[in-house]
């Protein structure tokens, strides 16, 4: 399994539902467990920043992973990126391949 990081901006209209925000957060998860039953959510955290959050997962491939930032967009997104992640141990290894 690969390693991302799904990196979401929510649209103003769904920000400003913040008593929703656990209702919504449980629908997305949800079609995300059914439309993706091979990933793996590692952690999930809300951001003071250019993105609203910030979940870290293992999914297969990256077309897994475009289909959870697509799930996002579709669900009140404004933004979502999943980035490719690589722990930093194998990152040191591949910096004495060069």
């Amino acid at each position: 399994m690969k390693t991302f990081m799904l990196m979401t901006k929510l649209t103003p209209e769904v920000s400003a539902r913040v008593k929703d925000r656990a209702k919504i957060g449980r629908a997305w998860l949800d079609e995300v467990r059914e439309k993706c039953p091979n990933v793996k959510f590692i952690a999930h955290y809300a951001l003071l920043g250019s993105f609203d959050f910030v979940d870290i997962y293992e999914a297969p491939d990256e077309e897994t992973a475009a289909k959870v930032s697509m799930i996002s967009m579709a669900n009140g997104a404004f933004q979502a990126e999943s980035w490719a992640a690589i722990p930093y141990k194998r990152f040191l290894e591949l910096t004495e391949e060069i």
